[in-house]
């Protein structure tokens, strides 16, 4: 999970440079393109079955809809928002996953948690900030990235484990990428423009597939209340890299509202690995 949320991070900054240059839909077919070539390597070397019916579960479809969404609001959002306030406001995708588990898988929720899921999305709004003067409408595609990747994280608790982690992966791109391809049409982009920019693109579908594939081991190997912390350190590489590269300086509230965020998803993390301690074996 921490290797993940490195690659990730530096995922995400080569987005926000690749930006400059190429529109959100752009950026996203370069993503998908690449990591299906490098997923599709991992699953052979897996050895993991390619052609699989639990691929189109319903449970599954509903992930490759949750992961579009996340990637159409995380690309946009980072286009257009400072890398600290995209990471930190995605970053509440865990306590969104901790409300989702308890409304649709059952999962028993103390008043405590609800106590510390209500001040996580304290924290967002504090870096949302939707009454302030000067609102950035464009934090908004950081918050649907949030809702999609919350998702995306709780459907993939709940699908079927004859899906290898690269054959998931692949099949989530061969999905993803008829979109890209449609949402440029609709924009009346170029797929390929001239003179591109190849070694921001590389890298970065690199690194993009190599954090998505971590990401998903981290989670199936796991409990996810073990793997789940060492995620909001992608908060702290944002911010420093949005330092290094951006000259970002994040604000007082930003700042205290990714404090907020990130110590409401430990707690609910160390509550959830307390109970599952007490928890008679049977």
């Amino acid at each position: 999970m921490l290797l993940s949320m490195v690659a990730f991070a530096l995922a995400d900054t080569l987005v926000k440079v690749a930006s400059a240059s190429l529109a959100p839909p752009q950026v996203m077919f370069f993503l998908m393109s690449g990591g299906i070539f490098l997923f599709a390597i991992l699953a052979v070397f897996e050895n993991e079955p390619f052609f699989n019916s639990s691929a189109f579960a319903p449970v599954v479809m509903i992930r490759y809809v949750a992961e579009i969404v996340g990637m159409v609001g995380m690309i946009t959002a980072l286009a257009h928002v400072p890398l600290s306030t995209v990471g930190a406001i995605t970053q509440a995708a865990p306590i969104l996953v901790a409300v989702g588990a308890a409304l649709l898988l059952g999962e028993e929720v103390s008043w405590r948690r609800w106590t510390s899921i209500a001040l996580g999305f304290v924290g967002v709004l504090l870096i949302v900030q939707p009454g302030a003067d000067g609102f950035d409408v464009s934090v908004l595609w950081a918050v649907l990235a949030m809702f999609g990747l919350a998702v995306r994280d709780l459907t993939t608790r709940i699908i079927p484990q004859d899906i290898g982690s690269a054959s998931l992966a692949t099949y989530t791109m061969m999905v993803s990428i008829p979109f890209a391809v449609g949402w440029n049409i609709f924009e009346g982009h170029s797929i390929f423009p001239p003179n591109l920019d190849w070694p921001v693109l590389i890298p970065m579908s690199c690194l993009g597939a190599i954090g998505y594939f971590l990401l998903i081991k981290s989670i199936r190997m796991a409990e996810v209340s073990v793997v789940t912390p060492f995620r909001y350190s992608r908060i702290i590489f944002l911010i420093l890299l949005g330092i290094m590269v951006f000259d970002e300086r994040p604000g007082f509230l930003t700042l205290a509202g990714a404090a907020l965020v990130i110590a409401s998803g430990l707690y609910i993390m160390w509550r959830e690995r307390q109970i599952s301690k007490t928890k008679p074996s049977h």
